[in-house]
């Protein structure tokens, strides 16, 4: 079995690089600093069903991650989650929080009809992405 991206990640999530176990994407809501880790292992849905190995490394791309988007983006809060109530394939949500942002303290999931990045919105993310020490983290263009 070949690890295939879930359609609606693919559909709502804009691809940026990928780690050693994990791709990286943004999701396509510009009001959120709103990124999400793909482990690239097919048919896995929740954390457990990783081997061990591939769960310590999701924890430690996750965490680095986290820690490089809490600096980056000056968060006040970062909420981490792996829901998958839609979406079956396992996948981790990082969105930078702000107390003044459109929905604080409440989570962002299905508050608002996104908004999409412009093409200068994405170039601004990704540069910021780039400056990032991520380990490992080879972007995409």
């Amino acid at each position: 079995m070949m690890f295939e991206l879930h359609p609606r990640l693919a559909q709502d999530g804009l691809p940026l690089g990928r780690f050693p176990l994990c791709r990286l994407l943004l999701m396509n809501e510009r009001r959120y600093p709103w990124f999400i880790l793909v482990p690239e292992r097919p048919g896995i849905a929740e954390i457990h069903q990783l081997p061990d190995a591939d769960q310590i490394r999701l924890i430690r791309e996750s965490s680095v991650l986290g820690g490089a988007l809490a600096a980056a983006f000056a968060a006040d809060k970062l909420n981490i989650a792996a829901l998958g109530n839609l979406v079956p394939q396992l996948h981790v949500h990082h969105v930078v929080r702000y107390r003044h942002d459109p929905a604080w303290p409440a989570p962002v999931w299905g508050r608002f009809e996104p908004w999409a990045y412009d093409a200068a919105g994405l170039a601004a993310v990704r540069e910021r992405l780039a400056g990032m020490a991520l380990p490992d983290f080879v972007p995409w263009s």
